[in-house]
């Protein structure tokens, strides 16, 4: 089970989540976040990571040549695309080097908003209707359409659920961010751990 654990902030965090096992980091570059981070101070965390463990900045909305400047100067290996995607945004981070995971609304994905044969073969993300808010993903959503490709599941996941939704849903990777702060935008070392082990464990 891929684990990514986003909204990080701070080096402290970042070790926990390596100590944690977390496959994947995610650091988060809409202004409009508690947890937004600089370029230049993401790089400082990112170059903490050891290497096999992805680094990922979260765009929302974001002009391509934003997201590609930003991802060079963090240092990043994956972007997270979340809202408006310029055309051939996707395939320009690709041609870029960098690993892309396309995020969507649940209920916007179920509904057809974006069909998987006119997607780039890269990774979904699906989550719930306000991204980083800790609401749930729709159920029914989840079940009515599920992906034919790898796919993460995020929105409302914590330690005590992460592993039944698992069950449930059968995603190839989790992302959690608020579902691991004991306030909003601070993270918790024992609720990222406990995230990690029960996720590992459904």
């Amino acid at each position: 089970m891929f684990v990514k654990i986003c909204g990080i902030t701070t080096p402290e965090m970042l070790d926990v989540c390596v100590e944690a096992g977390a496959d994947a980091v995610g650091v988060v570059f809409a202004p409009h976040s508690v947890r937004y981070l600089e370029p230049g101070a993401a790089r400082a965390l990112g170059e903490r990571l050891p290497g096999g463990i992805e680094f990922v900045g979260v765009f929302q909305d974001a002009p391509t040549a934003e997201v590609l400047a930003s991802a060079s100067e963090a240092g990043l290996t994956t972007v997270q695309l979340h809202g408006a995607v310029e055309p051939r945004g996707i395939e320009a981070a690709e041609a870029a080097g960098l690993r892309v995971i396309r995020a969507l609304g649940a209920a916007e994905y179920a509904a057809g908003a974006a069909d998987d044969a006119h997607l780039p073969a890269v990774r979904l993300l699906l989550d719930g209707p306000d991204p980083g808010s800790g609401e749930a993903a729709d159920p029914a959503s989840l079940l009515s359409r599920p992906p034919e490709r790898s796919w993460l599941l995020a929105g409302g996941l914590t330690p005590e659920n992460v592993a039944e939704r698992i069950r449930a849903y059968a995603p190839y990777g989790v992302d959690v961010s608020s579902g691991v702060e004991s306030s909003r935008g601070a993270k918790s070392a024992d609720l990222i751990r406990a995230f990690v082990a029960a996720a590992r464990q459904a």
